[in-house]
């Protein structure tokens, strides 16, 4: 296979970007975790090896339809599922205490976004031919994140930023709405020429 250098240079300039994203998801947890226990490293490892990737792959089985990609999902859930039965802590964990950090796990998995297909595969490919390979004008981008954040919503009626922060947000529309200023009257056509035309 040809090595497409212009492929590999903008994957390589994204993974600054996505691997930031990831540190700024993980000290989230850890700061939310520092507020409620002190750790031992063995709590931490349970929490970073087992908990919380059990119920990442958990919520993820619940957002495919794919069969093929449903199967490796379960595949993946299951042998991190086997490790959670089999450690230690699990074991001796309270049935109200392991609800409560199954609880708090499964809410912080589901506040980390991974990649959408706008930027990855077959589909950021064709989106990008909708602008002649160009790209986006970059204050679009902007747009775009601000919208997903603070307006798209989940069944439950949560924006990504409101189950991140762990706070509600104003509506978007109507902050927009209130600074925007009066809009300019359209302009006025010479009535005899719109005529004649």
């Amino acid at each position: 296979m040809p090595v497409k250098k212009k492929a590999l240079d903008k994957v390589r300039k994204q993974l600054a970007g996505v691997a930031a994203l990831v540190d700024v998801w993980w000290q989230r947890v850890w700061q939310d975790v520092q507020h409620q226990v002190d750790l031992t490293p063995a709590w931490r490892q349970w929490i970073e090896e087992v908990l919380l990737p059990r119920m990442y792959w958990q919520e993820q089985r619940s957002r495919t339809r794919c069969p093929r990609r449903k199967a490796k999902l379960l595949e993946a859930w299951e042998a991190v599922q086997t490790a959670f039965e089999r450690h230690p802590i699990t074991g001796k964990l309270a049935p109200a205490v392991r609800t409560a950090w199954e609880t708090w796990a499964s809410e912080h998995a589901k506040a980390f976004q991974r990649a959408s297909s706008a930027v990855e595969g077959r589909n950021g490919y064709l989106s990008q031919m909708q602008h002649n390979h160009r790209g986006l004008p970059k204050g679009r981008y902007k747009v775009w994140t601000v919208v997903h954040n603070f307006d798209c919503r989940a069944a439950d009626g949560t924006t990504p930023a409101s189950r991140f922060f762990r706070r509600d947000f104003p509506d978007l529309f109507e902050t927009v709405l209130f600074h925007l200023e009066e809009l300019p009257r359209p302009r006025r056509r010479n009535q005899t020429i719109a005529l004649s035309g």
